[in-house]
């Protein structure tokens, strides 16, 4: 009997699986890509391990050239309207499968120790809907890297990098969008916290508060390609519970800021010169390392009211690019100041921890392309970064950069991918950077004053 009622169980468990099997016929698919992938050594350093070259703090500020692998897919499904020959609408589902590493490599023959580091994430996921209905109106919802202009040859997003989870509203030329951040993990220094314990009926339950962000955003188009952007941001994160061990109060925070971008006249298309200024004040004065998101709050809060009453963070970008007949040229200064809620130039953050709550960064730096041919051209960079951490003295890094390139598509342009380049990059620290473990190399290789790492890498990408 039990064999029986065993098999009719079955059965009805296969015809259930049965029914709910689909047949996949979407033809709407598009794929993307982007990434950067591989080998470098640094033969100063025991071991030979490749290592960045830049300031610590400062993240690709200083040249790209010699970051870590990662690979990034963006599958895209595209929807079509019920009634396609009248309605216009653009209906997309976009994901991003990011894939990187933490701990040495992620690609060919790894080990299951080797690979202990390895993040897989999807840090974009979104559905939009564009030109509703015909409409200069357009709606989001979900994650998305929502970030425009970047100095590339730095990865650095500089003026209105909102990656995160949100929804948006645009009409021709304004947007609206809201943004909640939160971080589970939230004992890296300098973030305000959003995990605590709440002590409901006599247990204790960890509880998340949310951070949100009001982003309104006006783009003004001018004459002969003169482009002029405003932004403007309020950020609040509500205090945590009454019961709550340890009590986190409320606080706040503002952003204001404007870029200039201009189309320059040059005897090769596709020159510009772009220049921006953005103020963030309270919890909203981030970033740092390299991340220009505003909620990446800096420093530390005032010890009596743990609020960041009189935070800030002042950034100007200067960023351009010349394009010749044989050769362009492709540069950039960046000056951020900041400083925390405290007013001492270092303080105790929300967990007891000293750290740096003022701190001044200057990094300029240009790269040159030359076309020596279609398919073979010549990357060399300059750098020169500066540091100032709370009252230290400043950690300085200028380097120089050699990168013979080899171009497949054979295009002759400061945007041509994908890129096989040969790196050869060389920095000079100053005694206090030397001294002080101011790189990653410096951190492997001690106390020298010259840094240097060789590598042949690719970077690409389609859309």
């Amino acid at each position: 009997m039990k064999r029986k009622y065993c098999l009719v169980l079955l059965l009805c468990l296969l015809a259930r699986v049965a029914a709910s099997q689909i047949v996949i016929t979407n033809k709407n698919f598009s794929m993307g890509t982007t990434g950067r992938i591989g080998a470098g050594i640094s033969p100063t350093i025991e071991g030979h391990t490749g290592r960045q070259l830049n300031l610590l703090g400062q993240g690709s500020l200083g040249s790209r050239l010699e970051q870590g692998d990662y690979i990034d897919f963006l599958p895209s499904f595209h929807f079509t309207p019920v009634n396609a020959n009248k309605d216009s609408t653009k209906i997309d589902f976009q994901a991003r499968l990011a894939f990187y590493s933490t701990n040495g490599t992620f690609l060919g023959n790894v080990t299951s120790g080797s690979i202990g580091g390895t993040i897989i994430s999807l840090p974009e996921a979104f559905v939009e809907a564009r030109n509703i209905v015909g409409s200069k109106w357009s709606v989001w919802a979900g994650a998305r890297y929502m970030r425009y202009d970047d100095i590339h040859i730095c990865d650095y997003f500089y003026f209105d990098d909102h990656s995160t989870q949100g929804f948006g509203i645009k009409y021709k030329n304004t947007s609206f969008s809201m943004f909640f951040p939160a971080a589970i993990d939230t004992s890296s220094s300098g973030l305000v916290p959003y995990s605590y314990v709440n002590i409901i009926a006599g247990q204790k339950r960890l509880t998340y508060r949310q951070q949100e962000i009001f982003v309104l955003e006006q783009n003004i188009k001018r004459y002969q390609g003169h482009d002029i952007k405003l932004l403007g941001e309020l950020h609040y994160v509500s205090g945590s519970a009454k019961n709550s061990a340890p009590w986190y109060p409320e606080d706040k925070g503002w952003v204001a800021g404007i870029k200039w971008s201009a189309a320059l006249k040059t005897k090769h298309p596709g020159s510009f010169n772009q220049l921006s200024f953005r103020y963030g004040s309270g919890i909203a004065n981030g970033g740092d390392n390299g991340i220009t998101q505003t909620w990446h709050t800096y420093g530390a809060p005032d010890p009596q009211t743990r609020r960041y009453n009189g935070a800030f963070s002042s950034t100007a970008v200067e960023h351009f690019l010349l394009n010749f007949n044989h050769f362009s040229v492709n540069g950039y200064a960046v000056y951020t100041k900041s400083k925390g809620g405290a007013q001492t130039a270092e303080a105790t953050d929300y967990y007891n921890r000293t750290i740096y709550n003022k701190k001044t960064d200057f990094v300029t730096g240009a790269r040159s392309i030359f076309y020596l041919t279609n398919w073979f051209h010549l990357i060399t960079e300059i750098h020169h970064a500066q540091r100032w951490d709370g009252s230290n003295a400043p950690a300085t890094m200028t380097k120089f950069v050699f990168a013979p390139t080899l171009v497949p598509t054979a295009e002759k342009s400061a945007w041509a991918r994908p890129h096989i380049r040969l790196i050869c990059s060389f920095a000079r620290y100053n005694q206090y950077a030397a001294e002080h473990g101011y790189s990653a190399f410096l951190q492997q290789a001690g106390n020298r004053t010259w840094g240097s790492y060789f590598g042949v890498r690719t970077e690409w990408w389609i859309f």
